[in-house]
């Protein structure tokens, strides 16, 4: 498939003049593209239809998918319409009737006559090719239309002989008749813009057949900007590379994005390129090797005349920060770009830009490491030993791996920074989920060296061996033996120092490791006290270890019951840590154990709101750290009640996960699918997962563990499996006894569904250690499940709706409705079957069925009882919803047995 080239301006024209055939040309493959543009369809629809109407007119850039929405639009018509199609190439303007010449061809010499005589036979004729049917005109103008043309089909359009769609750049393009048309609104104008996010994840769903990961929406959006044209040269260029792989059903991106040998955007960049001038294209290799540059530095080594030319022709893009980085607004130039230029050009340009002087890494953040490191390794140049374990230890902070790797192998054991370069190798192989790896490249650091290190890296590879000892089983018990010989080694240097000697520094570090393993373990109820100690700030002048043993502190207490003093905490550490943005990895760890703090005190929706775009950054959305996220939100919409919605998340970062494994991440995702599908009543789907979940071996800290065990016991449970309802109840009792209160009201409150008397005292025992809302709907589930009580049940779930825990408050609903009826309580029996009857639209398996309760209503039950409780006659619903009258009363009859109730006046506010 050959694809039009497009201009750096996005009016660049096409040569061909003359009828386009319905299956001819590159444009015919975008047809896809058609579901992201319904907005645009029927607007276009509406003007080929009005009879007011002489047809529309599609503006956009080049690529946008205006020949395709046209075509789209005819072939809706169907088979009663004729369609003829016109094209205006750059030479139409000079060429009289340029693009009706083949039909002028066709006149008999009897019309040759006279301009009149040709308008009236080119009339008659399309008239007789349409036989009596409708006929739509398609122009597709990429120049100007001559003055006969236009003449002509002003005609054809205002004897009603046919419509007209137009498809041109900009309305500029087209004749100056067609403009008082669409002053007089005879004419639409439709304009076509580049898709955005939301649309270019639709086209990939109409174009691949399946569902596709958020990484590759990402991705494949940023890299093209949108636009229609460029994605499907993508997305054929990935698959045929092996790039683009289904995963059980799911589309995903195997590794990054490379364009190396990219035929088809290779010619469109080709094309693009022949026309610019030598300065532009410099400039564009420029920020091709380098991705971003300063303004400044940009044009001490270019005109700025010519870099402003470039920025108004829309080829580059200025950010507001304080540096004013400049890179090319269409990243896909850049890639293909790159692949073009020789190593020798690539030092050269790299010269020119750093003239002489390599950046300092301590002033240079993050993103800016790994552009520059990125360079000079596409240079084969060396990175300094400095830059290379800053870029190492940025890849790890980014997540992404196999470039830490690859920066820290750059690394000799000559070098004072190879000892560091390790431990940013064991953090890449951790999160490659290779801890045998991880542990290899520490042990590979001989003991002469560990006793030549200061106490400060001396603490650091303690702290980095410690984390990657917690991975293997076998080697977790030796860790607090590990940081007791660091403790001995630095204790008598710190206790005669003040901070910030290094030794201080150092004894912090291990104490953290510490916290950390006891973290991993579980042991957080012991802890707490030194945790707050150790998180005072009048007590302790170590920002980074205050900040992180603060964030643990933070999950402590909200798996000790203190849920809401752990949200007050986070709450203040969240307007703090930008003034401690110099801790390495806090930002990430604190966004880590929030997410944790809020998903267990119940409040998913801003579980949700947290994993929300963190910046525009190429590095915020890496395949590993997609994964991640949504695997994040699928957790998140589970343990809400919402499996419907957490399957197409947790679906894809299965798919991400089982190509690239991360740590512990894939028996999460295996468990949390296993409980989506349960929710929704897909008991073969739930059972396949839990099946993968046991086949899969693995180790993980006590959170991870616990919400591994959570979903797969609760996912049993929906399954009726008994053991799961006993292993939940123990799961409870065994954290209880740790001081996790927290942890076991879960555990017992999802094991309680068809509780007995000594669980639910148990539950009300455990909510009073307590606090906030998710506790006191403990509470009162117990109280009123135990005590048969409706009223305290409805209670419970109002502040369950608040939470918008739809599962709980359809459990609390239908045990109120039984409990309201074998008390004759009417009005609580009434409230609680409405809000069941709510709930059955979007709690796909309800957790509990009203045993005394009607059937739910149905949906035309629900909307008769909707317009009768508004006063409605009988009649007058029945003419709305064109069924007799009786039918209506029937309906209502049902509904008024169904809620208890037996007047039109108590259906208000129940439906």
């Amino acid at each position: 498939m050959s694809i039009e080239p497009l201009s750096w301006g996005r009016g660049s024209t096409s040569h061909d003049v003359g009828l386009q055939s319905e299956g001819s040309g590159a444009p015919g493959a975008q047809h896809w593209s058609a579901p992201a543009r319904s907005a645009n369809l029927e607007a276009v629809r509406t003007a080929l239809t009005n009879d007011g109407s002489l047809g529309a007119v599609i503006t956009g850039g080049r690529g946008v998918g205006k020949s395709s929405l046209a075509r789209a639009a005819v072939s809706d018509l169907g088979a009663d319409v004729w369609s003829l199609q016109l094209r205006s190439g750059p030479a139409g303007a000079n060429t009289p009737y340029g693009c009706l010449s083949f039909l002028l061809a066709r006149l008999p010499q009897a019309y040759m006559g006279s301009p009149t005589a040709i308008l009236r036979g080119i009339t008659s004729l399309i008239r007789s090719d349409a036989a009596g049917r409708r006929c739509i005109i398609t122009l597709d103008t990429t120049g100007s239309i001559d003055d006969m043309s236009a003449g002509v089909l002003l005609n054809i359009l205002l004897t009603g002989t046919a419509k007209i769609i137009a498809v041109a750049p900009k309305i500029s393009d087209l004749p100056a008749d067609f403009h008082w048309l669409l002053t007089d609104r005879r004419l639409t104008e439709v304009r076509l813009s580049n898709l955005n996010e939301l649309q270019t994840r639709q086209v990939l769903l109409s174009l691949l057949g399946h569902r596709v990961s958020a990484s590759l929406v990402t991705t494949y959006h940023r890299m093209v900007g949108g636009n229609p044209l460029l994605l499907k040269a993508l997305v054929t260029e990935q698959r045929l590379s092996g790039n683009l792989v289904l995963s059980d059903s799911v589309w995903t991106l195997r590794d990054k994005v490379v364009l190396d040998g990219a035929a088809s955007l290779d010619d469109i960049v080709r094309s693009r390129w022949s026309r610019e001038t030598p300065e532009t294209r410099e400039v564009i290799e420029m920020l091709s090797c380098a991705r971003r540059v300063e303004l400044s530095r940009l044009t001490a080594v270019y005109r700025a005349e010519v870099v402003a030319d470039m920025e108004d022709a829309g080829l580059l893009e200025i950010d507001d920060s304080d540096h004013r980085w400049v890179s090319l607004r269409e990243k896909y130039i850049g890639d293909v770009v790159r692949s073009w230029i020789s190593i020798a050009r690539r030092r050269e340009l790299r010269t020119a830009l750093l003239a002489g002087t390599e950046p300092d890494p301590a002033g240079m953040t993050v993103e800016e490491l790994m552009a520059f490191a990125a360079w000079t390794h596409e240079c084969e140049a060396e990175l300094s030993p400095a830059l290379a374990l800053a870029a190492a230890e940025a890849a790890v902070q980014l997540f992404d791996p196999r470039f830490a790797l690859a920066y820290a192998d750059m690394l000799k054991r000559t070098d004072q920074e190879w000892v560091p370069a390790q431990r940013q190798k064991a953090g890449a192989y951790l999160q490659l989920d290779l801890p045998v790896q991880a542990l290899a490249a520490l042990d590979d650091i001989s003991q002469p060296e560990l006793d030549s290190l200061g106490a400060e890296e001396y603490a650091r590879v303690i702290a980095a061996k410690a984390r990657v000892m917690l991975w293997h089983p076998e080697q977790a018990g030796k860790v607090p033996a590990l940081l007791a010989e660091a403790r001995q080694r630095l204790d008598g240097a710190a206790n005669d120092a003040a901070w910030p000697h290094p030794a201080v520094a150092a004894a912090n570090r291990v104490a953290l490791s510490e916290f950390e393993y006891r973290a991993f373990v579980g042991d957080y109820a012991a802890m707490i006290p030194d945790l707050e100690a150790a998180a005072d700030a009048a007590r302790n002048p170590d920002t980074a270890y205050r900040m992180q043993s603060a964030v643990i502190l933070m999950t402590a207490l909200a798996l000790t019951g203190r849920e809401m003093d752990a949200l007050s905490l986070m709450r203040q550490l969240g307007g703090q840590i930008t003034d401690a943005s110099h801790v390495v990895g806090l930002r990430e760890q604190f966004t880590r154990e929030a997410y944790l703090v809020l998903l267990v005190a119940g409040q998913w929706r801003r579980c949700i709101d947290l994993l929300g775009p963190h910046g525009n950054g190429a590095y915020d959305h890496l395949p590993y750290r997609s994964a991640a996220t949504e695997l994040a939100a699928g957790l998140a919409y589970v343990y809400s009640g919402r499996g419907e919605a957490a399957l197409d998340p947790l679906i894809s970062a299965v798919a991400q996960l089982e190509l690239q494994p991360l740590q512990s991440a894939l028996r999460c995702a295996y468990a949390a699918t296993a409980l989506a599908h349960a929710q929704t009543g897909n008991a073969a789907q739930a059972r396949k997962f839990l099946a993968k979940l046991q086949r899969t071996p693995g180790t993980s800290g006590f959170t991870t563990e616990s919400i591994i065990e959570f979903c797969a016991l609760v996912a049993g449970r929906w399954l009726g499996d008994s053991e799961a309802v006993a292993g939940l109840k123990q799961s409870s009792r065994r954290t209880m006894a740790a001081g996790l209160y927290t942890v076991a009201g879960i555990s017992l409150l999802a094991a309680t569904v068809n509780g007995s008397d000594a669980d639910f005292r148990l539950l009300e025992d455990i909510a009073d250690r307590r606090q906030g809302p998710l506790a006191e709907i403990a509470r009162l589930v117990a109280v009123g499940t135990r005590t048969k009580d409706a009223k305290t049940l409805l209670a419970a779930g109002e502040i369950a709706a608040t939470l918008e825990l739809d599962t709980v408050e359809a459990r609390c609903m239908a045990l109120a409705v039984d409990f309201a009826r074998q008390d004759g309580d009417s009005i609580s029996a009434r409230t609680a079957q409405a809000r069941l009857d709510i709930l059955a639209a979007t709690v796909a398996n309800l957790p509990i069925v009203p045993s005394s309760g009607s059937p739910l209503l149905t949906a035309r039950e629900r909307q008769i009882a909707r317009l009768a409780g508004r006063g409605a006659s009988n009649r007058d619903i029945a003419l709305e919803m064109g069924v007799s009258v009786r039918t209506v009363e029937g309906h209502l009859y049902q509904v008024f047995t169904k809620l208890g109730v037996t007047s039109r006046g108590d259906l208000t506010g129940l439906v």
